[in-house]
């Protein structure tokens, strides 16, 4: 972690609520020439250049004028050691899990190719401006190690989990009920609260575990309520059906969760698409966290999110890539095709509420809002800096952009790695 004061100056865009329509400046500052003042790792400032520039002593100056200065985007649920099935052509969930994941996953018994992927799996989020992911590793603890230890070595804030998963899987890439519980029980204690590290309670999904695994599962939460949760749910219809065959008396899919005490706050739900009516009210009352993962589902023709139906109930979404399933690193991109999906369902998502949910509000859905996904003095220094003109296409529509909206709607549907002008991890540049 930097100890050295850095003052960066650019266009500040920083949110302090979720912004309710594209007209509402409330939810936002927006400062033309502004400056961001870093000690420490954390921010220390941040406001108009020459008001910070007065707090900022002998510090190093770097300017990014004209660039746009935000928080670091999240990314809440993206697949490890999927770093090289993305990409790969193939049929719906089930038949893609068995013909590509799965095999490609039984490699990360290997602590040397664990450790080789890990590094290129930070190298491709840190490129596209993600600064916190939460992350599935494979089944083995040498995957979920090589995971937390190259976080660890970039001074990220990550969150991640070996997977637990004892049925439905090829041989070398199974546990059993106690070993998953051990595992996790043991990674936890190594991991959790380590530096800027946090551990995910990691039931792969209903279909890759028994019902003594979930106890298992449901065991570990009792114990660590302080550690995240993530699964998928209700993803395709095939998988649907599966789980119901797999847990006859259950009330529906997330019962498989619920019924073994894995609803909370802290629980992320990759999906979340053909919900019953059932379900939702127990998203509602539980406070779980649906996870939308746009780019995954148009690739695997999983379904259509319903944002809009899941808010008005009241939950919190998170938006995220679902990297291999999902088609692209970028959050930019994700906010793209998420755009698409909306737009499908006659629903809208203007691009202040766009960034706002790959930072602040992905933050919100994490509960971690105080250290992340925002710019705000006491945050932790995890920014990205945008450059809306790093195309020349880009820069031929934003010959006609009057407005920050209109800037930012380049960026979340022409954008990518390319706009990534440069990332900031707790200070350091990455």
């Amino acid at each position: 972690m930097t100890t050295q004061k850095t003052l960066l100056r650019g266009r500040i865009l920083d949110f302090v609520a979720e912004p309710q329509s594209p007209e509402d400046d409330s939810a936002h500052i927006h400062i033309e020439d502004g400056a961001i003042l870093i000690e420490g790792g954390r921010i220390v400032a941040r406001g108009g250049f020459a008001e910070v520039n007065r707090q900022a002593g002998d510090a190093e100056i770097i300017d990014h004028r004209p660039h746009l200065l935000m928080a670091g985007f999240i990314d809440p649920h993206i697949h490890f050691p999927q770093v090289q099935v993305i990409a790969s052509w193939g049929a719906q969930l089930l038949d893609w899990l068995n013909n590509y994941t799965f095999p490609a996953e039984t490699e990360y018994a290997d602590p040397a190719h664990s450790a080789a992927m890990a590094g290129r799996f930070y190298d491709q989020i840190l490129a596209h401006g993600t600064t916190t992911a939460v992350a599935y590793c494979s089944v083995h603890k040498t995957s979920a190690r090589a995971y937390f230890e190259e976080a660890a070595r970039r001074n990220m804030c990550m969150i991640g989990g070996k997977v637990m998963m004892d049925r439905n899987a090829p041989d070398g890439l199974r546990d059993t009920p106690q070993s998953s519980y051990d595992d996790s029980k043991a990674l936890i204690a190594e991991w959790h609260g380590r530096g800027r590290a946090q551990y995910a309670i990691t039931p792969r999904f209903a279909i890759t575990s028994t019902p003594e695994q979930m106890e298992m599962a449901g065991a570990l939460v009792a114990e660590h309520p302080d550690c995240f949760v993530q699964t998928h749910l209700s993803e395709n219809h095939d998988e649907i059906a599966f789980t119901a065959a797999l847990y006859p008396e259950a009330r529906d899919y997330l019962d498989v969760y619920q019924s073994h005490g894995l609803l909370s706050e802290k629980m992320l739900l990759g999906h979340s698409i053909h919900l019953k009516p059932r379900e939702i009210d127990a998203l509602v009352e539980t406070g779980a966290r649906p996870v939308f993962c746009p780019t995954s589902n148009l690739f695997l023709g999983s379904g259509l999110f319903d944002d809009a139906g899941l808010r008005a109930r009241g939950t919190i979404n998170a938006i995220a890539t679902d990297v291999g399933g999902g088609t692209s690193y970028s959050m930019l991109q994700t906010l793209n095709e998420g755009y698409k999906i909306l737009q499908l369902q006659r629903q809208r998502l203007h691009p202040l509420r766009a960034f706002h949910w790959i930072t602040r509000g992905n933050a919100v859905a994490l509960g971690m809002e105080d250290r992340i996904g925002t710019l705000a003095p006491g945050s932790d220094a995890d920014i990205v800096v945008l450059d809306a003109r790093a195309t020349d296409a880009m820069a031929l529509r934003m010959e006609r952009a009057e407005t920050l909206a209109e800037e930012l709607f380049v960026l979340q549907i022409m954008g990518d790695d390319r706009a990534i002008a440069q990332v900031y991890v707790a200070g350091a540049p990455a």
